[in-house]
């Protein structure tokens, strides 16, 4: 495979700029294009301000890397797949840098970033057969065979987490498939429909979803508008550069990272009830990863930034340590005072974060797991 030293990164068919290494090799710098600093938008807003001069990434805690590119690298049960595929070519990964993955991925990741030239490997063809492709996963991940790591790595489309998946069109339009993984139950699909139904009567915004085969759960994806165009998408870690390997984040921070970008009091509203949903219904899972902001066109041509749908709602004791990933005003065991402190931070009214508090508990019904004293 040949190293990769340069990329250029575009948006639409449009460039948005050129993705180097530094001199010694260490390090990715970026600089954008100065036709996108006309009329174009900060990919990421807190690393990567939409201003002329080259970007220089930071060593930690993405290995010299920018945040929102290492979004576009399929990570857990993807970052596997691409292991177990380059290995049957006869590559080792770990020799790889940022920039060979990036090209790797090319054109076929999630959200609208491409990168160019695109390196292409040996890859099976897109299937359709569900419960072959959860049994395949099934056996890649128990080490029973590596054969058809390329077919799972090709449908998975370079989309994140651990648990498998694939991505799925149909006359409804796009979808994202999710599997079992080894250690989940049999029923983790009727039971992440569950918790998206709940969830969506506490009044969170969640994409369409639908169970497909009568247990694979499948979300429609939002990093693609009904015109069928990529939407740039960007996670909490990516814009925040943290790392999973690293819980540090809390909702206080979530929040600001929120109002910051959407501007928008009601989405910042929108993530206290996530908060609050969360940790009423034992979802420890909520890591830097597992949530994402969309940037938006308006008719006046203006890119404006959203917080994107809420996803990977499901029942998740263990977290980290069986701590929740995120903290609420630095504590793992909050009380209602402590969300009360992390709304009113960034200037919610304590009224207001009762309300929201007191409307998602009432609605949680049968997921109402974790009891929080008041």
């Amino acid at each position: 495979m040949k190293s990769i030293d340069r990329l250029t990164v575009k948006y639409h068919n449009r460039v948005v700029g050129i993705l180097s290494l530094t001199p010694d090799d260490k390090f990715c710098a970026f600089e954008y294009d100065k036709s996108w600093l006309a009329d174009g938008f900060s990919i990421s807003p807190l690393e990567l301000p939409l201003h002329q001069g080259l970007f220089i990434a930071k060593p930690q805690p993405f290995y010299g890397n920018f945040g929102i590119f290492e979004d576009s690298l399929p990570d857990g049960y993807g970052r596997y797949l691409l292991h177990k595929a380059l290995m049957r070519e006869g590559i080792n990964d770990s020799n790889l840098s940022s920039l060979d993955r990036l090209s790797l991925v090319g054109n076929g990741g999630m959200g609208a970033l491409t990168y160019n030239p695109e390196t292409h490997i040996q890859l099976s063809n897109g299937a359709t057969d569900l419960d072959m492709l959860q049994q395949k996963a099934l056996e890649v991940l128990k080490e029973q065979q590596d054969t058809d790591a390329g077919l799972l790595l090709y449908n998975s489309g370079n989309s994140g987490g651990a648990r498998p998946k694939a991505i799925f069109h149909d006359e409804e339009g796009h979808w994202l498939v999710k599997f079992r993984h080894t250690y989940d139950p049999k029923d983790i699909g009727q039971q992440e429909f569950h918790y998206n139904e709940v969830a969506k009567h506490c009044g969170i915004k969640v994409p369409d979803f639908k169970l497909m085969n009568g247990r694979y759960f499948a979300s429609r994806r939002f990093d693609i508008n009904e015109d069928g165009q990529r939407i740039h998408t960007a996670t909490a870690g990516a814009l925040l550069c943290l790392s999973l390997a690293n819980p540090v984040l809390d909702y206080s921070n979530l929040l600001a990272l929120t109002g910051y970008l959407t501007q928008s009091s009601k989405e910042v509203e929108e993530m206290f009830r996530r908060m609050v949903f969360n940790y009423l219904t034992e979802n420890k899972d909520d890591h830097c990863k597992n949530f994402s902001f969309l940037v938006i066109q308006e008719p006046t041509g203006r890119y404006v930034w959203h917080l994107a749908p809420a996803y990977d709602l499901t029942l998740c004791t263990e977290g980290y340590n069986g701590e929740h990933a995120t903290s609420v005003n630095g504590t793992g065991d909050p009380t209602l005072a402590d969300m009360i402190a992390v709304g009113t931070k960034i200037k919610m009214r304590e009224e207001r974060c009762r309300e929201i508090f007191e409307e998602v508990e009432a609605g949680c019904g049968d997921l109402l797991l974790h009891r929080i004293k008041k």
